[in-house]
């Protein structure tokens, strides 16, 4: 029986060919240098990162980008880099086949600010912490008053209802929240306050404050208002 066949050798050397020439093409490939880098946002938030912060982290402070060979280029270590940035949510960092080195960054989006006695900062959408720009100021609700790390998951439920929601967003400017753990609201067009109450059936009282609003708009007593209690779940208590 024989092994080595014409066949069997013409599929060999098909097959090294090929190997030599993918690895060939890999060599002269690692060979190229950049062309340039490329940031793209992703998102809403592109104002908290400068384009030019994320092109020296992905060049790694090198000036001329025709030093940088391919084969030098460790993706996943520059990755990295970017998604350190305190601003940045995530990011996906890669070499287009023009030789094109493209990050494409979802920056953090803040849905309220914390101003406290000794610091201020943004809470984002999944409850953390996140410093202040200096490139841009985000509008969205003050909150003040007695945080503790432990309440940040269930305040960010309410903040980010708030946020999401068109009408919140434009008429909720301000979270106070109180020693019990209970929350007063702010509106930005009136002067009520708005008694939230205990961090819990969210969606359902902000319906009710939804209801309430625009019956009150539409047979114009809102403006005598100045407490509007949502802590029970059934029924909207007004004080005047």
């Amino acid at each position: 029986m024989k092994i080595l066949t014409w066949t069997n050798i013409r599929l060999l050397l098909i097959l090294g060919l090929a190997g030599f020439l993918y690895a060939f093409a890999q060599v002269r490939n690692g060979q190229r240098t950049l062309k340039k880098t490329e940031v793209v946002f992703v998102g809403e938030n592109a104002n908290f990162v400068r384009q030019e912060t994320v092109n020296k982290l992905l060049i790694e402070n090198k000036t001329d980008l025709r030093s940088i060979r391919l084969e030098q280029l460790n993706l996943d270590k520059l990755e990295s880099s970017v998604n350190q940035n305190p601003m940045i949510e995530k990011s996906e960092v890669y070499v287009s086949v023009d030789g094109v080195l493209r990050a494409e960054v979802i920056p953090r989006t803040p849905v309220a600010r914390y101003f406290g006695e000794s610091r201020s900062f943004y809470i984002d959408q999944t409850g953390k912490e996140m410093p202040l720009s200096d490139n841009h100021t985000a509008r969205v609700p003050l909150v003040v008053g007695s945080l503790t790390k432990k309440m940040l998951p269930r305040l960010t439920q309410v903040l980010k209802q708030i946020h999401k929601d068109d009408f919140l967003k434009k008429n909720i400017v301000g979270v106070k929240v109180l020693d019990d753990e209970s929350l007063e609201l702010t509106s930005r067009n009136f002067n009520y306050t708005i008694e939230f109450g205990k961090m819990i059936r969210i969606d359902r009282k902000f319906k009710n404050y939804k209801a309430f609003y625009q019956k009150a708009v539409l047979d114009s007593t809102i403006n005598k208002y100045k407490r509007i209690n949502l802590r029970f779940t059934k029924q909207v208590v007004c004080t005047r």
